[in-house]
């Protein structure tokens, strides 16, 4: 009964969205109401966490646990219909909330607070009731942090009446089109397409030396750009690349390791690049178009050194072309290659400065239709039903942890948060924009930690981009680094969730598959920085300026990936290593004179490195990792 209740209301899910984007658009107030509505539905009528646990008086907790999370889907649905009801009424008594508002408004938040909590964890829950504790106690608070502080009735009214707080620009992101592409996702992933993507990667890469895992990584960029989710694209992905990678050769802790920093960079990776990238494009007013374009060349050269990495360790093994043993059963291609047409659509019309909305709506409708035509690909019963869950779960989340960072962003649009944070940014780093990028960097990993990319993409941009851009960081650039960061937070230690999912399908320690994990994506924390004084990599400047910083950075991800593997024609001597590393840094660093110098300690190390000598035999199944990258 439960299910066909969750497949009905997802179902009804998809028409609202499909029909509000490609018949229809809705006023904020109407559209992102009715979103969080139908996604409180789905959310709190699905198996409770709290309910699942087998304990003493376990029938009790979970008719305990059932009930409430039907109120707080009730209450989510009647503020839905109040504010559709009452909207005009509402405009009309701007300032004045009656006794009903504000009990509805603190109804609403705690709605969203513990829907966030089933979904995303206790973290985002906590920065949310801490930002709601900060608004109510500002003027008891120290120095840069007091302000006026707001009562409970003022508070209430910014985050529930008005599009400042709950129905924000996050949620509205959220609303709008980020819907849209995880149905699409979803689409693409029941008729087959992550096959066909994996099929794909095996053919550019599987007869590579080490080229089940180049598949591993190829695949997961493909899937990570749709998914949007660097973890739920680790559990789908992993699961077949994980043994095919194990099955060349590889050890466990590698083969983790490389589907989790492939999966990360999936976020990272245009077209699609998941939520964070519309509610940047929506937050900074810069066509989502040209946020894609620019994210480019720095997702490129992340690939590029994890692909490099790959082949370097695959050489240090000794592994020839092909790997040692299969590349796992060959995926058909054919039968349903024409899955890649809504996905050109895609770009198509996204690079032709269509809305996000409309090029989801398409996307959609095409790749339905496309997926009806042939047998290999057409969505049945089942498959309908398996649609409907893979989209309801990645939606609810988003849209949770959208609504939950609304408050954040209320409550700092409330008090002047944001700039207050700017001033100590700014002051902490004595005005200087390295010191601040440092900071922001060290802020958003730790709030990636424990937050989804998205939520902590949004907080960041909230409290730290004004402080980049003051200091002298493009806006583009600055909002970049920040989602870099929270993108990447996915493989950094201690919490490191990506690199945890990966472990456990990969039978190694988490911990350490998280330290391995960190290691290949070691270019992901460098480039950032670059970018950041080089716009050229974000395709800002003549094209000359592009060519140039593009071919040096790729120099110096390469070096840095044979670095970190002690590898290049033959094993690297300890001091050899040290210089690559080093050439790597200079190559990085902007500027033509280390530019300059790090060619020339390059050339040197090809002059002077001794010819490959006999393969090594494969690393043992037991035992300490030889080839193990170097951690930071």
């Amino acid at each position: 009964m439960r299910t066909r209740f969750l497949a009905a209301v997802a179902l009804a899910a998809a028409v609202f969205h499909l029909f509000s984007a490609g018949v229809t658009p809705f006023t904020a107030l109407v559209q992102r109401p009715i979103h969080l509505a139908l996604m409180g539905l789905l959310g709190f009528w699905a198996v409770s966490r709290d309910g699942a646990v087998p304990s003493p008086g376990g029938r009790v907790r979970r008719l305990a646990a059932v009930t409430w999370g039907a109120t707080l889907s009730l209450v989510l649905a009647g503020a839905a219909v109040y504010l559709l009801l009452e909207h005009e009424s509402l405009v009309a008594r701007t300032g004045a909330p009656t006794l009903l508002d504000v009990a509805l408004g603190v109804a609403t938040v705690v709605a969203v607070l513990d829907l966030t909590r089933r979904t995303t964890g206790w973290g985002l829950v906590a920065v949310a009731v801490a930002a709601l504790a900060y608004a109510l106690l500002g003027p008891r608070l120290p120095g840069l942090l007091a302000h006026r502080g707001y009562g409970p009735e003022r508070l209430v009214e910014h985050l529930f009446l008005s599009t400042e707080g709950i129905w924000g620009i996050p949620l509205g992101v959220s609303a709008d089109f980020v819907f849209l592409f995880i149905l699409f996702g979803a689409v693409l992933e029941v008729a087959g397409g992550g096959g066909l993507l994996i099929g794909l990667a095996n053919r550019l890469a599987g007869r590579t030396r080490g080229g089940p895992a180049k598949t591993a990584a190829v695949a997961s960029a493909f899937m990570g750009s749709l998914s949007g989710s660097a973890v739920a694209n680790v559990v789908t992905t992993g699961s077949f690349t994980i043994p095919i990678m194990r099955r060349a050769g590889f050890r466990p802790l590698f083969a983790g390791a490389v589907e989790a920093a492939a999966s990360t960079g999936g976020q990272l990776m245009p077209p699609v690049m998941g939520a964070g990238a519309f509610i940047l494009a929506t937050w900074t007013s810069i066509p989502y178009a040209r946020v894609a374009l620019g994210a480019l060349i720095p997702a490129v050269l992340y690939y590029v050194a994890l692909l490099l990495a790959i082949h370097f360790r695959a050489g240090r093994m000794g592994l020839e072309a092909g790997g040692k043993g299969e590349n796992g059963p060959e995926e058909p291609v054919l039968p349903r290659l024409h899955l890649l047409l809504p996905l050109g659509l895609l770009v198509v019309l996204l690079a032709t400065g269509r809305s996000p909305m409309r090029a989801a709506f398409w996307a959609v409708v095409s790749g339905g239709a496309l997926a009806m035509l042939r047998p290999q690909t057409r969505l049945d019963g089942p498959g309908l039903q398996r649609l409907l869950e893979t989209t309801r779960r990645g939606a609810v989340q988003v849209a949770a942890a959208c609504a939950a960072a609304g408050i954040v962003v209320g409550v700092a649009s409330l008090t002047g948060i944001g700039l207050r944070m700017s001033e100590l940014i700014t002051t902490l780093s004595g005005g200087q924009l390295f010191p601040a990028l440092v900071l922001t960097a060290l802020g958003s990993v730790v709030l990636g930690m424990g937050l989804p990319t998205t939520a902590a993409y949004v907080v960041l941009a909230a409290l730290g981009a004004p402080a980049l851009v003051e200091l002298g960081a493009p806006l583009l650039a600055a909002h970049l680094f920040i989602f870099y960061f929270g993108c990447i937070s996915n493989v950094t230690p201690p919490v490191s969730l990506a690199a945890y999912a990966a472990a456990g399908l990969a039978g190694a320690n988490p911990l350490r598959t998280g330290f391995m994990a960190m290691g290949l994506a070691l270019p992901g924390f460098l480039i950032p920085f670059l970018f950041i004084h080089e716009p050229a990599l974000l395709l800002a400047g003549p094209w000359w300026r592009v060519l140039a910083t593009g071919l040096t950075a790729g120099l110096g991800v390469a070096a840095l990936a044979a670095g970190i593997m002690g590898y290049l024609r033959s094993e690297l001597s300890p001091w050899r290593r040290g210089l690559l590393l080093l050439a790597a840094l200079l190559l990085l660093v902007p500027g033509w004179w280390s530019d300059l110098l790090g060619l020339g300690v390059l050339v040197a190390i090809f002059l002077v490195e001794p010819r490959p000598a006999s393969p090594r035999n494969p690393e043992p199944p037991h035992g300490t990792d030889p080839a193990a990258p170097a951690t930071p």
